[in-house]
């Protein structure tokens, strides 16, 4: 279980996120939903290690991993994130990519167990193995992030935006796979502009404004609530 309590995060005296509290069960899919500014990104890369937080704090499993635990560290207690920007090595294979996102595996039979199920959840990437990542399509960039993460067996996956910039099919395809990972029972916490489909595969959803969370519910009662219906689902 993953327990945030009263976070703060700021940058040049300057609170982006503050006093954001919020937990993820296992097997659940919890949302983040919020403008562009909101701190939302923020949120996602002081779980992991990446920023600084200045209050609060972040309890996974019983430990507290804020109080300047290194990102390496958290990653090998089982938190991984996929970041907006992909973050894949595009001078390298498909392959050498998703052995990358294993490297601390020192098991061989282990890492081939990883491989295979990576290619059953993104077939094409079986398909592109040999091929440098910079020349994949975005969305097939987008899932090499997505299985160079799961590469590493993470308990909790981050999605920072993983729709951004593609296809209406190959977003309806990326959720397929996520739908797959929450079958299994794995937590993810997923920051997202497309509210509605995102909705429909997560079991609770926060709303974050400024920095802080403004709304909370399950995914049913924040889909219904007539301020997000204005901001996010009007058409």
């Amino acid at each position: 279980m993953l327990s945030i309590k009263d976070l703060v995060v700021g940058f040049h005296h300057h609170e982006v996120i503050r006093g954001v509290t919020l937990h993820l069960s296992d097997g659940e899919v919890v949302a983040i939903l919020g403008s562009n500014g909101a701190g939302k990104t923020t949120l996602l890369t002081a779980i992991c290690g990446l920023v600084k937080v200045t209050g609060g704090s972040i309890v996974f499993n019983g430990l507290e991993i804020s109080k300047g635990l290194p990102t390496y560290k958290i990653a090998r207690m089982g938190i991984s994130l996929v970041h907006e920007a992909r973050w894949i090595f595009s001078d390298q294979t498909v392959l050498g990519n998703l052995m990358l996102g294993a490297y601390y595996h020192q098991k061989k039979k282990e890492i081939l167990k990883r491989l295979d199920y990576v290619y059953d959840l993104f077939p094409i990437l079986k398909e592109r193995k040999n091929q440098l990542a910079g020349f994949l399509s975005g969305g097939e960039q987008q899932m090499l992030s997505i299985a160079k993460s799961l590469m590493s067996k993470p308990r909790i996956i981050m999605l920072d935006e993983p729709s951004l910039g593609l296809a209406p099919l190959v977003i309806k395809s990326i959720f397929q796979s996520i739908r797959s990972l929450k079958d299994e029972g794995m937590m993810i916490l997923i920051v997202e502009q497309s509210v509605a489909v995102t909705l429909e595969i997560s079991d609770r959803a926060y709303v974050l404004e400024l920095g802080k969370i403004t709304l909370e519910g399950s995914a049913s009662e924040i889909k219904s609530d007539p301020k997000v219906i204005e901001a996010y689902l009007a058409v």
